[in-house]
């Protein structure tokens, strides 16, 4: 049935990563409905304003060497009710890293759940669209479908997915997974190609200010097509899982994405034109069996839709009107939608474009 969705208002919010790029907005989300939020993270000096400020604390714990002793001391301390781990490693780490950060934390994550006497605290764990793999071969792929990831990075979420429903079938941990598709907004890492060619258009933004000629684009080959959710969407499927009742949506697994394919070339095209920057753009050749993951993501999210009343609400071109904002210097104009651009999908809902 679907669940109504309810504010956080007066409960103890802990963010595990609350300093990433998803981590500090679902922090700053939960402040604003009224919870009371920790932020946890490597150093407790990282925490950046606005996340910082009334209702908010800053807990210094390195998750990825923490027992599950020390990290059930931090959240008995908070009295937390619901925990979200936006905790991981996708850019810049081997599959070892990998597995420290997106697998081997859950588990201790659990264990320290578990532990916890009193009430069950709903956790909230932050999984990928990289689990499935290859996914359903001409339609949106839903959660039932088997996951074959192809992956280091998806191959250890799944570990770390697996952990949680594992642990609420064994110890009755009131755990959710959101399997969220490529998530995109101000902030995203520069290892994604979004955030790549977003730093590449501010860059050349700024060449451009001088008077200067902007560098080359070089990209990997676009051939593939990818689900793309907005940050702040994420965000809204958080807070409604935090508080959905436990008889709906403990032990699931909830596709959170957008439900269309878009080409990577052609997202690639529209942040160039959203830029109003002429651009030159060299995509590399692809090599006969240099593929190391898929070609099609579409996620089903009508389980999102009946089980927390999400939907997506933000379209393609908000997201990437946000995330160049947040590039281009002041000076440069306003990202606008430029003729002949439409907003939004490119590619018809759960099929091959």
């Amino acid at each position: 049935m679907r669940s109504e969705q309810r504010p956080v208002t007066g409960l103890s919010v802990v963010v595990l990563g609350g300093t990433g790029f998803l981590g500090r907005r679902i922090g700053a989300a939960c402040v604003a409905d009224g919870a009371r939020v920790h932020l946890v993270s490597r150093t407790s000096a990282a925490v950046p304003s606005p996340a910082g400020g009334p209702g908010v604390s800053a807990i210094g714990l390195d998750l990825v060497t923490a027992s599950p002793r020390e990290i059930a001391d931090v959240l008995a301390e908070a009295g937390a009710d619901v925990v979200v781990n936006a905790a991981g490693r996708a850019w810049q780490a081997d599959e070892a890293q990998m597995a420290a950060g997106n697998a081997e934390l859950v588990e201790r994550v659990v264990t320290a759940l578990a532990a916890l006497p009193g009430p069950p605290v709903r956790l909230v764990q932050l999984g990928t669209v990289h689990e499935y793999g290859a996914g359903a071969p001409d339609a949106a792929t839903g959660e039932e479908h088997e996951p074959a990831p192809v992956t280091p990075y998806g191959r250890t979420k799944l570990q770390g997915t697996r952990a949680v429903l594992r642990a609420r079938r064994e110890q009755g941990v009131n755990g959710v997974v959101l399997r969220l598709a490529n998530v995109i907004g101000a902030g995203v890492p520069e290892g994604s190609l979004f955030g790549r060619v977003a730093a590449h258009l501010g860059a050349a933004a700024r060449a451009d200010a001088r008077g200067e000629k902007a560098a080359e684009l070089r990209l990997p080959p676009l051939r593939a097509a990818r689900d793309l959710v907005d940050a702040q969407d994420v965000v809204a499927a958080v807070l409604a899982a935090a508080t959905a009742p436990e008889a709906d949506v403990a032990g699931q697994v909830i596709n959170v994405g957008r439900g269309t394919a878009v080409p990577m070339r052609a997202l690639v095209d529209r942040m160039i034109a959203l830029s109003g920057l002429e651009l030159p753009v060299a995509e590399a050749a692809e090599a006969p069996g240099s593929r190391t993951d898929v070609a099609w993501q579409c996620l089903d999210v009508s389980r999102a839709r009946h089980l927390l009343g999400w939907r997506p609400l933000r379209s393609l071109d908000d997201s990437l009107r946000e995330l160049l904002t947040s590039v281009l210097p002041p000076e440069h104009p306003r990202p606008g939608t430029p003729l002949g651009i439409t907003a939004d999908a490119p590619a018809e809902e759960g099929k091959r474009p």
